[in-house]
């Protein structure tokens, strides 16, 4: 998202511009504090914009992950789950 609204990667930005985006399950906003042109490199390119980003949590992945093929918990694994959670 541009300034709120959609936009298509054809979209010209300019100073100023807010810019909205979520890369890999986090929420990347960034301001343009200038335009270029042409490619350059990842240490020119990070002067141009200054990151807005909320700070990511480190750990806020759940304790407990089960297998995708392990199908439905039993009783025991559901207890043990609610025990781990605190419930």
């Amino acid at each position: 998202m541009v300034n709120g609204a959609r936009a298509k990667a054809a979209t010209a930005v300019k100073v100023g511009d807010r810019i909205e985006a979520r890369i890999a399950k986090r929420e990347r906003i960034v301001e343009v504090v200038q335009v270029i042109n042409k490619r350059v490199g990842a240490p020119i390119a990070v002067t141009c914009f200054v990151d807005h980003s909320p700070l990511v949590v480190v750990g806020a992945e759940p304790l407990l992950r089960r297998d995708r093929g392990a199908g439905r918990p039993t009783k025991r694994d559901r207890r043990q789950i609610e025990r781990l959670q605190g419930g």
